[in-house]
């Protein structure tokens, strides 16, 4: 780790599903039934045609949220409430030990950053013991329901943490999200196991535990 890394630490700003826990294997299978279930009743569409109408927002929009307030008027608060429940969360949750011990090696302080909502954001923060390594928390919430890749959720948190864009580093799974943290300045990380690397990402890793290691590089 360098001298100039150290004395001059940035502000990281952390994506939290598939990036500092795998919400692939168990959590987004079954949000994403109770969100099919939640436009079945709402929007009377079978299981079919809630699941294409789900990724196709997801797809255009970023967040299914977000086309569903757009087109069909459905209220944030009441979506997000009941397509986050959970049987038994603490057994759904797929997180590397060491990860606590990871981000105190980072220097700087630390933000989530987040289109979850936040009871269950602070949830997984507190199960997976690293509540404590972030300064703050912004869900969609706090977002105003404006999520990543929206470039409104981004200056949400710059403007609400006083922070200049070229002093981030913001750490992600998804690329378009990626994409605008790349044209406001930031310096980026993508999590992901592809072997390409796209002209946005400054360094591209397989585990949040590889970041220690690639400090120079940001």
């Amino acid at each position: 780790m360098s001298s100039q890394v150290i004395s001059r630490p940035r502000t990281w700003l952390f994506d939290l599903d598939n990036t500092l826990h795998n919400a692939s294997a168990h959590i987004f299978p079954h949000i994403g039934r109770s969100m099919r279930d939640y436009i079945c009743r709402h929007l009377d569409l079978d299981e079919a045609a809630a699941t294409q109408l789900r990724q196709h927002y997801w797809r255009r929009y970023g967040a299914t949220l977000l086309g569903l307030m757009r087109h069909h008027d459905i209220d944030p608060r009441h979506f997000l409430h009941h397509t986050h429940q959970f049987p038994n969360l603490s057994r759904m949750v797929v997180a590397e030990s060491p990860l606590q011990a990871t981000l105190r090696r980072l220097p700087g302080r630390k933000i989530i950053f987040s289109n979850a909502p936040i009871h269950y954001t602070e949830a997984i923060l507190s199960i997976i013991g690293i509540r404590r390594c972030f300064g703050a928390v912004y869900s969609v919430e706090q977002l105003r329901y404006q999520p990543k890749p929206a470039i409104r959720g981004f200056l949400r948190v710059l403007r609400g943490e006083g922070l200049d864009p070229r002093r981030c580093i913001m750490v992600e799974d998804t690329l378009p999200n990626l994409m605008t943290a790349k044209r406001l300045g930031m310096k980026t990380v993508w999590v992901t196991r592809t072997t390409r690397r796209p002209p946005c990402v400054d360094v591209q890793i397989r585990s949040v535990l590889d970041l220690p290691g690639r400090l120079a590089s940001l």
